[in-house]
């Protein structure tokens, strides 16, 4: 089996996480993978926060509880957060924020970093205090938040895949 597919059908959502920070090195591998899915038209509609700031990322994880309804982390301890965006002019946003979000997860598995995709960036950067974080750091457009790719070293096993649903694929020949 080619190293794709071996990563693709291994990879799995993690949700408790070790504090110890993914390298750099590693960090930007993961990100520029991001950056190479495919996007409608090619235009490139995401874009990617890539916070390891602790405050900022404990601030994000706040915001994600308050609209969850929550007060535990739903980050689950992870130390990196690469939120993914996408600019709503584009037709395609969604498909091209989530299709980053893929390649993330999947680049992250490749190197040896846990990931899970964790969803409210949507309702998080539409607040007054999302939009104040994208000011504040020179972001200007309408984006839309797609999804937060946490990353980082497991701090427990991976769980077995569920079996693939009956009827899932319909062969026409």
């Amino acid at each position: 089996m080619s190293n794709t597919l071996d990563t693709i059908l291994t990879r799995r959502s993690i949700r408790k996480y070790k504090p110890d920070m993914v390298p750099k090195e590693i960090l930007d591998k993961i990100v520029q993978a991001g950056t190479y899915a495919a996007t409608g038209l090619g235009k490139q509609s995401p874009i990617i926060l890539a916070v390891t700031n602790k405050e900022l990322r404990d601030k994000l994880s706040k915001m994600n509880a308050e609209v969850m309804g929550t007060s535990s982390d739903p980050f689950y301890g992870a130390p990196v957060v690469l939120v993914v965006l996408a600019d709503k002019s584009r037709g395609t946003y969604v498909y091209d924020g989530s299709l980053v979000m893929g390649n993330l997860m999947l680049a992250a598995h490749e190197l040896g970093i846990a990931s899970c995709w964790i969803h409210r960036a949507k309702e998080e950067f539409e607040s007054p205090e999302g939009k104040e974080i994208l000011k504040s750091l020179g972001i200007e457009g309408d984006y839309e938040g797609i999804g937060h790719c946490i990353l980082g070293y497991a701090d427990m096993e991976a769980p077995e895949a569920v079996p693939r649903k009956e009827n899932y694929v319909y062969y026409v020949e």
